[in-house]
């Protein structure tokens, strides 16, 4: 999907990965990290931000959940992690990243709850009154009132499967008369997921309904007398779709793919400003048939993988067809479409979620002067290997 831009837009970072892989440094399924290039995307997609009033809160699943990452973008002035779920704020406060939103796709379990609230998120996301209570009840222990952000829904939101929750729209003000009373939380945002996507009948990133249900939420609540809500509309956060967000209100966003240049808008816009800062290699295990097998671990289901570069460095790489497994079986390896000498490195660029793999990440620092140095080898959840 992304291998031609990756060509375009990193070459050095492609051809680091096939040495590095070539020499033993990394294992086959290993996800190479461009921290240089990361730092580059981050600072553009800020600036944007900054200039249209627009606080940015940094999602690292896509990458591993990788401490360094977030470290180096806290540093940079972002406002903390997003944390999609309580392992990944778990991690990323024991790494010393700050936390911004918690929660907001999977709700933060009781077990979690005390010692995630005392690394002081900026918000935490609830989906219910009693979700809120518990966080109200660990809050007052800690001696503090936690913010909270109300996820909303309307019967008109695009929703993914497996990601179902929420108050409803037209129940909102029956829930903030609850919520009023629970001592230790404050009612500070409302969200939803996605608010914007890429088009492709249109070509470009377009605000979907839950745009206006988040901000159909915040008049409801405002009206109530609260002010300086959070408008978290998340989705495709990069320098292109921020002013698309704060012409409709959005206060926060939370780029993720973006700070990668990986976005299904990255793959058809050649002139977006992010570059690719990730790459996936492997190497070939066998041959059958006509075919090589490369060893897989970190196939994506929406990955869209569709080429890979077969060699010891691009001055000898081949380009090959991938075809990964079928979504129902274990992606022990990936087919590629002609035979390859066993041992050679397989070189592949796809939209991914790091953390739903069984892969190696790799964090390569120095890239952009020439200077690379090798940061640190880490699991799919944020832990160091070595």
């Amino acid at each position: 999907m992304f291998l031609d831009r990756l060509l375009e837009t990193n070459r050095s970072l492609a051809e680091l990965a096939l040495v590095w892989q070539r020499d033993g440094v990394v294992l086959p399924n290993t996800y190479v990290i461009d921290l240089d290039a990361i730092c580059e995307n981050a600072r553009t997609i800020k600036a944007v931000g900054d200039r249209e009033g627009v606080k940015l809160y940094f999602m690292l699943k896509q990458l591993g959940r990788n401490p360094l990452v977030g470290k180096a973008l806290a540093e940079m002035g972002f406002d903390g992690a997003v944390c999609v779920d309580y392992q990944e704020a778990l991690v990323l406060s024991e790494a010393g990243v700050p936390l911004g939103n918690v929660g907001h796709l999977v709700q933060t379990p009781v077990a979690a709850l005390g010692r995630i609230l005392a690394a002081r998120p900026d918000i935490v996301t609830v989906y219910s009154v009693e979700k809120a209570a518990q966080v109200g009840d660990q809050a007052r222990r800690h001696g503090l009132t936690q913010p909270i952000m109300l996820r909303i829904i309307d019967e008109r939101d695009t929703l993914y499967p497996g990601q179902y929750g929420g108050f409803r729209l037209s129940e909102l003000d029956a829930a903030v008369n609850e919520l009023e009373r629970i001592e230790g939380v404050r009612v500070a945002g409302v969200c939803s997921f996605p608010c914007l996507l890429f088009s492709e009948e249109k070509g470009d990133i377009v605000a979907l309904h839950n745009v206006e249900t988040v901000r159909a939420a915040a008049r409801t609540i405002e009206r109530r007398g609260y002010s300086d809500l959070q408008l978290n509309m998340p989705s495709a956060t990069c320098a292109h779709s921020i002013p698309v967000a704060a012409a409709a209100g959005a206060t926060h966003m939370e780029p993720g793919h973006g700070l990668t240049g990986t976005t299904p808008y990255h793959a058809a816009e050649p002139d977006a400003p992010e570059r690719i800062a990730y790459v996936y290699v492997s190497e070939v295990s066998h041959n059958l048939d006509g075919h090589a097998y490369c060893y897989g671990g970190g196939h994506y289901r929406r990955g869209h993988v569709e080429n890979a570069l077969v060699g010891t460095s691009l001055v000898n790489a081949r380009r090959m067809g991938v075809r990964p497994p079928s979504d129902e079986c274990i992606d022990y390896h990936f087919e590629l479409s002609d035979r390859a000498r066993v041992g050679d490195g397989v070189l592949m660029c796809f939209r991914t979620q790091m953390f739903v793999t069984r892969s190696e990440v790799a964090v390569v620092s120095g890239l952009s002067s020439s200077a690379p140095r090798l940061e640190g080898i880490f699991d799919t959840l944020g832990h160091r290997l070595r």
